[in-house]
């Protein structure tokens, strides 16, 4: 029994993220019933999908992060991008964040990339909006320390381009079809309220 439970540890790599917030925290920018379905079983079938791939593969033993920005397309790069997006998607939040705008180095980054953060918040809103089927909206930091905003299809990421990504909005409609229907727009609207830029800041290396 013992050796059973080691081996199941052993094999069992990833798991799912501790959120920070209780399931009906976020509301009514995130219903509980959409943090039920997204985080509770969408992203808990990316994570036992991912368990069941990487066994036996040059992948065991690999970080998420490794996986993601390594593995050719197929299942297993496709269920680890999930795994790490929805992980960065759902740590980003908080039911009350102290403040609703970046501060330090992340608010100058912002102002001297993209003019103001109002200015940044538009063109990042325009990007997630205008983003064509399932995907996701990224602001991400390259090694010279300037920001970028770029449109990933699926699952993927920026470390897949050598970025280091900072903050994401997920536009699929598992996301926020039971509390907006059709109406992306609004869902992405809403989210500023509950970004916890203290989380997106300590991203920034």
């Amino acid at each position: 029994m013992i050796l059973t439970t080691l081996i199941a540890t052993t094999i069992m790599m990833f798991e799912m993220p501790t959120l920070p917030y209780a399931h009906n925290a976020l509301e009514p920018v995130i219903s509980q019933a959409t943090i039920d379905f997204h985080y509770g079983k969408h992203l808990q079938t990316y994570v036992n999908n991912l368990n069941n791939l990487v066994p036996g593969t040059e992948f065991e033993g690999k970080s998420l992060e490794e996986i993601v920005a390594t593995a050719p397309d197929g299942p297993v790069f496709n269920n680890a991008g999930q795994v790490l997006n929805h992980t960065f998607y759902f740590l980003q939040f908080s039911p009350a964040p102290k403040r609703h705008e970046p501060a330090g180095p992340l608010a100058e980054a912002i102002n001297r990339d993209f003019g103001s953060f109002e200015d940044f918040k538009k063109e990042f809103t325009a990007a997630a909006t205008g983003l064509f089927g399932s995907g996701w909206a990224w602001l991400s930091v390259d090694q010279q320390g300037k920001l970028h905003i770029t449109k990933e299809a699926n699952g993927s990421n920026p470390l897949r381009s050598g970025l280091t990504p900072l903050l994401t909005f997920d536009v699929c409609e598992h996301a926020y079809y039971l509390d907006y229907q059709n109406r992306r727009a609004d869902h992405l609207k809403a989210l500023w309220d509950i970004i916890d830029w203290e989380v997106v800041e300590k991203r920034l290396k």
